[in-house]
């Protein structure tokens, strides 16, 4: 792309979260829905499936730098660097705020679109978490300070890690991001379920809010907080070292 509008970014990054949680949510969908070809394949089949998805919405919005995550995206505020789209969109209040809106409401429509795609399984299942379960985390011992720690620390990790790659002699790129959040998921996801990602709870919890889902039940706005904040504290951590150092 020879240049690049806020709007060019807007579109970009909306279509790569989106992507994202399209095939994230349904992964998980696949696993935990009634009647499925995956029920009950276990935490692997997760794992693996979010980290495909990350590497299939990077390249979709590869021409914005690939954000789809707000911690990413004030994880490189804080750490001085340019947008990883040649300079053409300086990093200011206003770019910052395009990237923020861009992600969640991919992720809100990409769940909108997992759910469609898991219509019948939803209405098939009786459990009002595994429902919550396909669009939302949650903790397996709630305990906000500590789910909290979990979810600064995941964060940190994938931010810190696309920080120092984009600059090393290998830059492994999509490939690397997603092999990265298949390990922060098995090695850190069990006690929260890693949303290492504000836009990826957030924007499904409001759809499973919205959308006539037969017996829902509650979004669990009390957590909500948690998934936003834990990650927003990890990706700042990950820019200002990241600053300090290089």
């Amino acid at each position: 792309m020879d240049s690049m509008t806020l709007g060019d970014v807007f579109l970009s990054e909306v279509l790569g979260t989106a992507t994202l949680i399209i095939l994230g949510a349904g992964v998980v969908a696949n696993q935990v829905l009634a009647k499925t070809k995956g029920n009950s394949t276990g935490w692997v089949l997760i794992t693996f499936g979010w980290g495909f998805a990350v590497f299939a919405g990077v390249y979709v919005a590869f021409a914005s730098g690939a954000h789809l995550n707000p911690a990413v995206t004030l994880g490189i505020a804080a750490s001085g660097a340019e947008w990883f789209v040649d300079g053409q969109i300086a990093v200011d209040a206003t770019s910052i705020s395009v990237y923020l809106a861009a992600e969640l409401v991919g992720a809100f429509l990409g769940a909108v679109v997992a759910w469609l795609a898991y219509k019948t399984h939803f209405d098939a299942t009786e459990d009002q978490g595994l429902k919550l379960a396909v669009f939302a985390t949650g903790p397996e011992i709630r305990n906000p300070l500590w789910n909290t720690v979990t979810e600064v620390i995941g964060t940190f990790i994938l931010v810190y890690w696309v920080l120092v790659s984009g600059y090393t002699e290998t830059m492994i790129g999509p490939l690397g991001v997603a092999l990265i959040v298949v390990a922060i998921g098995m090695s850190l996801g069990g006690p929260t379920g890693y949303a290492i990602n504000p836009a990826r709870d957030l924007g499904p919890r409001i759809a499973h809010a919205i959308l006539p889902i037969k017996g829902k039940g509650t979004s669990d706005w009390g957590y909500a907080w948690v998934p936003i904040v834990g990650p927003i504290i990890g990706g700042v951590i990950a820019g200002v070292l990241y600053a300090a150092i290089y």
